[in-house]
């Protein structure tokens, strides 16, 4: 197929594809998947072999969120029936976060529901994250605290931080439509201060809210243009008692289509299949490993995952490895902070092509052959683990 020879000659270059290529990824049909996978799983194998990166969330305050993020299951009003409670003590959470490094996890991903923290709030996180370090060599910290006033930034990296996570989640033309006590612009301001405070920037997006094709193109390439070093991949998961409840509209198909489309936009960053790969992708989760080279390991915020055991019994039965703590995780160009502008831009470098996004005209989202049965009884709310008694699963 010209298009995936175009696609993977551009990724082995770091050359942002075309909008129109990039549409025409998720417009591919079921028969031609397997040479998707195969085409973008070239250029994952070039910036990153066949290493999967582990990493372990650890839920330092669950729910009652003032903000009304539509899919999440912590917003203000949810009636999803999840966990609750304040803020973990620092050596609680480090305990928690041990579980996931005896696991195998590089990095420790510490998150707090709210709108953002206070300064009181980030010295106490700055407390965890030293415990966290101090109890476990080598592992990577970071941290997932909602949008960041002046200086935060600053004082998560003195205190240990390695990298903060804030994802866009979708376009800015849509965002209105999931979220009215924030904005977008809040979101890109927050991953461009945890850059400018020399913190690594994770941002990514969540797919399956009901959005078009052009949605998905137009909040891969704001990533690809704001530059994190890692594109978290979350496909929705429906929680009863939330808005998007009833939003159903992926399959395991469309899930590779869309890992696909973000391996080729974003070829040599760190690309993490992140919440909801078991509720979507089911028994087609080793073919993801060909586009991503990092996932969560165990458990997410509210949801569980499947055992951590069966994780990395799928990475080995799959043919890769899991990625050692000695490892660099990001090309030497992309780790390099000496690196020129030009071999170190965005998501790939700022290569021919490269420029403001044009206007494409809106396109439908692309309709399956047959529209996925609703899996609710993959749907299940975590009940071990941090801020439980019971062992968390790693």
């Amino acid at each position: 197929m010209d298009l995936l020879n175009t696609l993977v000659d551009k990724g082995l270059r770091r050359e942002l594809p075309t909008r129109e290529e990039a549409l025409a990824v998720l417009a591919t049909s079921d028969d031609d998947l397997l040479e998707v996978v195969a085409a973008a799983g070239k250029v994952r194998r070039q910036w990153f072999g066949r290493r999967v990166k582990l990493n372990y969330l650890v839920n330092l305050k669950s729910g009652l969120c003032p903000e009304d993020c539509s899919y999440c299951s912590q917003r203000l009003g949810s009636k999803a029936e999840i966990l609750k409670y304040t803020w973990l003590k620092p050596d609680e959470a480090s305990k928690a976060a041990a579980a996931g490094v005896a696991g195998g996890a590089k990095r420790v991903c510490l998150v707090a529901s709210g709108r953002g923290p206070t300064d009181r709030d980030v010295d106490r996180v700055s407390q965890t994250i030293e415990a966290i370090k101090e109890q476990n060599e080598g592992v990577e910290v970071c941290a997932c605290l909602g949008l960041l006033s002046e200086g935060q930034a600053d004082r998560l990296r003195s205190a240990g931080a390695d990298a903060y996570n804030h994802n866009l989640n979708t376009s800015e033309g849509t965002y209105g439509d999931i979220t009215t006590t924030h904005t977008y612009a809040d979101r890109v301001e927050t991953v461009q201060q945890a850059q400018a405070a020399g913190l690594s920037a994770c941002s990514g997006l969540i797919a399956g809210m009901g959005e078009s094709d052009t949605d998905l193109v137009d909040v891969v390439f704001s990533l690809r243009e704001l530059d994190p070093d890692s594109v978290p991949v979350n496909f929705l998961i429906p929680f009863e008692g939330t808005p998007l409840a009833k939003e159903w509209n992926l399959t395991p198909q469309r899930c590779l289509r869309i890992l696909a489309m973000v391996r080729f936009v974003c070829p040599d960053v760190e690309v993490r299949l992140a919440g909801g790969r078991e509720v979507h992708l089911r028994s087609m989760q080793p073919l993801a490993l060909h586009l991503v080279n990092s996932i969560f390991l165990g458990d997410y915020l509210t949801s569980e995952g499947q055992a951590g055991q069966a994780d990395l019994d799928m990475i080995a039965d799959a043919g890769f490895e899991v990625e050692g703590a000695g490892t660099t995780t990001l090309p030497r160009h992309r780790a390099d902070m000496g690196a020129e502008p030009e071999t170190a831009g965005g998501c790939g470098g700022h290569s021919a092509g490269c420029g403001p996004c044009g206007d494409v005209a809106d396109e439908p989202a692309a309709v399956d052959a047959e529209a996925p049965a609703a899996r609710t009884d993959l749907v299940s709310v975590r009940r071990r683990g941090a801020g439980t008694d019971l062992a968390p699963n790693a």
